[in-house]
């Protein structure tokens, strides 16, 4: 599993422009709003589901965006619901805790089986925020440069409106 500064190296040898903010730890999109600062750019909150039949999805949207895990469902043609995904889960596919996911961990997915979903409306801001494997920093990447690193890392995100 990569480590924060691997993925910094990472994108740095993909061309792929960041800058990256430390703060102290946030678990929730409350939370982060209360500690981030001005970070400049849109803030995003990232939900890592499964459906049961154990297919995985990234989900990845606007922070204030509302979603309907029954609507996603249907829209993203799960396998009955979806629900959230274990800890464990989380960890040993995309190696890092609760409260640190971001379509960054895409990149210990080794094995493929996490489909990426981003909110379409999220790709026409000019720079949008995730934090880099660890809840203690957040980074910032223009919208071109995540799709980029996306499917560098052999995972073409699939866009939704919500």
């Amino acid at each position: 599993m990569l480590s924060s500064d691997d993925l910094n190296t990472l994108l740095k040898s993909q061309e792929i422009h960041t800058k990256t903010y430390t703060h102290p730890p946030v678990y929730t999109v409350e939370e982060s709003k209360q500690l981030r600062g001005n970070i400049p750019g849109a803030h995003c909150k990232n939900l890592f589901l499964k459906d049961r039949a154990n297919k995985f999805w990234l989900i990845v949207a606007l922070e204030h965006r509302t979603i309907d895990l029954k609507k996603l469902s249907v829209a993203v043609n799960a396998r009955k619901s979806l629900s959230f995904a274990t800890p464990e889960s989380l960890k040993s596919i995309l190696g890092v805790q609760p409260g640190s996911v971001t379509p960054f961990a895409i990149i210990n997915d080794c094995k493929n089986v996490v489909q990426v979903v981003l909110e379409e409306a999220m790709l026409a801001v000019s720079l949008l925020n995730y934090h880099p494997l660890r809840n203690d920093r957040t980074t910032s990447i223009s919208p071109h440069d995540l799709v980029k690193f996306l499917e560098n890392s052999r995972h073409k995100p699939i866009l939704l409106k919500f």
